[in-house]
Protein backbone atom coordinates (compact mmCIF):
# COMPACT_ATOMS: atom_id res chain seq x y z
CA UNK A 1 0.00 0.00 0.00
CA UNK A 2 1.62 3.54 -0.85
CA UNK A 3 2.15 5.99 1.40
CA UNK A 4 -0.26 8.84 1.84
CA UNK A 5 1.95 12.21 1.76
CA UNK A 6 -0.27 15.49 2.31
CA UNK A 7 1.90 18.67 1.15
CA UNK A 8 0.31 21.89 2.29
CA UNK A 9 1.66 25.16 0.48
CA UNK A 10 0.19 28.05 -0.33
CA UNK A 11 1.93 28.21 -3.56
CA UNK A 12 0.47 26.22 -6.59
CA UNK A 13 3.98 26.01 -7.96
CA UNK A 14 5.61 24.53 -5.47
CA UNK A 15 2.72 22.65 -5.21
CA UNK A 16 2.35 21.51 -8.62
CA UNK A 17 6.88 20.88 -8.29
CA UNK A 18 6.61 18.74 -5.40
CA UNK A 19 3.38 16.53 -6.39
CA UNK A 20 4.95 15.76 -10.31
CA UNK A 21 8.25 16.11 -9.33
CA UNK A 22 8.46 12.84 -6.47
CA UNK A 23 5.75 11.36 -8.90
CA UNK A 24 8.76 10.75 -11.39
CA UNK A 25 10.91 9.81 -8.86
CA UNK A 26 9.29 6.70 -7.45
CA UNK A 27 5.84 5.74 -7.26
CA UNK A 28 5.64 4.47 -3.73
CA UNK A 29 3.73 7.28 -2.35
CA UNK A 30 0.49 9.06 -2.63
CA UNK A 31 0.31 12.83 -3.36
CA UNK A 32 -2.27 15.29 -2.29
CA UNK A 33 -1.38 18.70 -2.44
CA UNK A 34 -3.56 21.52 -0.65
CA UNK A 35 -2.86 25.31 -0.70
CA UNK A 36 -3.99 26.14 2.90
CA UNK A 37 -4.31 25.20 6.16
CA UNK A 38 -8.33 25.29 5.89
CA UNK A 39 -8.20 22.89 2.77
CA UNK A 40 -5.49 20.66 4.92
CA UNK A 41 -8.50 20.43 8.21
CA UNK A 42 -11.01 19.92 5.66
CA UNK A 43 -9.65 16.92 3.97
CA UNK A 44 -8.66 15.97 7.93
CA UNK A 45 -11.75 16.09 8.82
CA UNK A 46 -13.33 13.86 6.08
CA UNK A 47 -10.81 11.59 7.37
CA UNK A 48 -7.92 11.56 4.73
CA UNK A 49 -5.27 10.94 7.19
CA UNK A 50 -1.90 11.02 5.28
CA UNK A 51 1.60 9.55 6.89
CA UNK A 52 2.97 12.39 6.64
CA UNK A 53 2.57 16.16 6.09
CA UNK A 54 4.73 18.12 4.56
CA UNK A 55 3.90 21.88 5.47
CA UNK A 56 5.34 24.99 4.44
CA UNK A 57 4.92 28.11 7.72
CA UNK A 58 4.48 31.27 5.36
CA UNK A 59 0.72 30.90 4.24
CA UNK A 60 -1.80 33.56 4.36
CA UNK A 61 -4.58 32.93 7.03
CA UNK A 62 -3.37 29.80 8.83
CA UNK A 63 0.32 29.76 9.10
CA UNK A 64 2.41 26.34 9.25
CA UNK A 65 2.71 26.93 13.22
CA UNK A 66 -0.83 27.40 13.86
CA UNK A 67 -1.45 24.02 11.95
CA UNK A 68 0.80 22.36 13.68
CA UNK A 69 -0.35 23.63 17.03
CA UNK A 70 -3.96 22.62 15.84
CA UNK A 71 -2.56 19.11 14.66
CA UNK A 72 -1.16 18.78 18.04
CA UNK A 73 -3.87 19.91 19.96
CA UNK A 74 -6.44 17.18 18.23
CA UNK A 75 -6.24 13.63 19.29
CA UNK A 76 -6.98 12.04 16.20
CA UNK A 77 -4.11 13.92 14.34
CA UNK A 78 -1.60 15.18 16.69
CA UNK A 79 0.59 11.69 15.98
CA UNK A 80 0.88 12.53 11.73
CA UNK A 81 4.10 13.73 11.60
CA UNK A 82 5.12 16.38 10.11
CA UNK A 83 7.96 17.75 8.07
CA UNK A 84 8.52 21.19 7.28
CA UNK A 85 9.22 22.53 4.11
CA UNK A 86 9.96 26.40 3.73
CA UNK A 87 11.91 29.31 2.89
CA UNK A 88 12.08 30.74 6.63
CA UNK A 89 16.03 30.13 7.02
CA UNK A 90 16.25 32.46 10.56
CA UNK A 91 17.78 30.40 13.55
CA UNK A 92 14.54 30.87 15.39
CA UNK A 93 12.31 29.14 12.48
CA UNK A 94 14.90 26.32 11.84
CA UNK A 95 15.71 25.75 15.68
CA UNK A 96 11.77 25.66 16.76
CA UNK A 97 11.29 23.49 13.68
CA UNK A 98 13.48 20.75 14.71
CA UNK A 99 12.07 20.74 17.90
CA UNK A 100 8.68 20.26 17.04
CA UNK A 101 8.71 18.55 13.96
CA UNK A 102 9.61 15.58 12.21
CA UNK A 103 12.14 17.55 10.32
CA UNK A 104 13.04 21.05 8.27
CA UNK A 105 13.74 21.02 4.54
CA UNK A 106 14.49 24.83 3.78
CA UNK A 107 13.57 26.01 -0.02
CA UNK A 108 15.03 26.38 -2.25
CA UNK A 109 15.34 21.94 -2.47
CA UNK A 110 16.19 19.65 -5.14
CA UNK A 111 13.69 16.97 -5.71
CA UNK A 112 16.11 14.27 -5.50
CA UNK A 113 17.02 15.29 -1.77
CA UNK A 114 13.87 15.88 -0.99
CA UNK A 115 12.49 12.76 -2.40
CA UNK A 116 16.22 11.29 -0.15
CA UNK A 117 15.07 12.48 2.85
CA UNK A 118 11.07 11.61 2.36
CA UNK A 119 12.49 8.13 2.46
CA UNK A 120 15.23 8.46 5.26
CA UNK A 121 12.03 9.13 6.97
CA UNK A 122 9.79 6.61 5.80
CA UNK A 123 12.89 4.24 6.59
CA UNK A 124 13.77 5.22 10.23
CA UNK A 125 11.06 7.28 11.04
CA UNK A 126 12.56 10.35 11.32
CA UNK A 127 14.97 12.90 9.52
CA UNK A 128 17.58 15.87 10.52
CA UNK A 129 16.60 19.10 10.37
Amino acid sequence: MKKKIMIVDDNLDVLSLVKKGIERLTDEYELIGVDSGKKCFELLNKNHTPDLILLDIMMPETNGWDVLARLRSNKSWEKIPVIFLTAKTDDFSKGFGILTSAGYITKPFKLEDLNNRIEEFFERGHING
